[in-house]
């Protein structure tokens, strides 16, 4: 038998989440890799920045954008102590575990996707949960779009989150270590780029971890 994600909770309150066209948009965070880049005592969206895991950086921001309800699919490490705290505007958070993680985020999306259509969501805007320097303007910016494809820019470079309609789900990669990305390639007729502000880098090493934490001090927020 094949093992399916495992639901870990689904509080019953919820946020008005931003919508296009009336469509009801969630959120999906991505953090099952075992990021093994990291070299320290913990798992590295454990780590500490600014006072707080990184992964939870991600999860307050997206919080913060009005998006609701928020899937989060773990793998290598249990984060549900850390996820389920409770957030700004109460948003629904449901934790899933993907037990395929090692098979890479294709099966991590396709986890998140599944629970979205269960829950008829009309589109979902989808990120890392190692990028806590993603505000939650661009989340909501890139949610508030009408293109079946839209995706957050920095200085004009692609990066996350990315939101992606329901009518091309099916189109998603269900193997590999590729996402949306691959759905970008193939239909670039349908993307549309949304400029945000913010920083997009992602934290793979303790060298990230500490240009962050300067970073913050130096903007004050620590």
């Amino acid at each position: 038998m094949v093992d399916q994600p495992h639901l870990l909770r689904v509080p019953t309150s919820t946020a008005g989440a931003p919508r296009a066209s009336g469509e009801p948009c969630g959120a999906v965070i991505l953090a099952a890799g075992g990021g093994s880049r990291f070299v320290g005592t913990t798992h590295k969206l454990l780590a500490p920045l600014g006072g707080k895991p990184i992964v939870r950086h991600v999860l307050e921001a997206v919080a913060a954008s009005g998006l609701s309800p928020i899937i989060v699919v773990t793998g290598a490490v249990p984060l549900h102590d850390v996820l389920t705290e409770p957030l700004v505007g109460h948003p629904t958070v449901m934790v899933l575990h993907n037990p395929h993680w090692q098979s890479g985020m294709a099966s991590s999306l396709q986890c998140a996707i599944a629970a979205a259509a269960e829950l008829g969501l009309a589109a979902v805007v989808v990120g890392l949960g190692d990028q806590p320097g993603v505000p939650a303007g661009a989340w909501q910016r890139v949610a508030a779009t009408h293109a079946p494809i839209a995706v957050a820019t920095y200085n004009g470079v692609r990066r996350n989150p990315v939101r992606i309609h329901a009518e091309l789900w099916s189109q998603l990669p269900h193997d590999g270590d590729e996402g949306a990305r691959t759905l970008i390639r193939v239909r670039p007729e349908l993307v549309t780029e949304v400029a945000c502000e913010g920083n997009a880098d992602d934290i793979d090493t303790a060298d990230d971890v500490a240009r962050w934490q300067t970073l913050l001090t130096e903007q004050g927020n620590v």
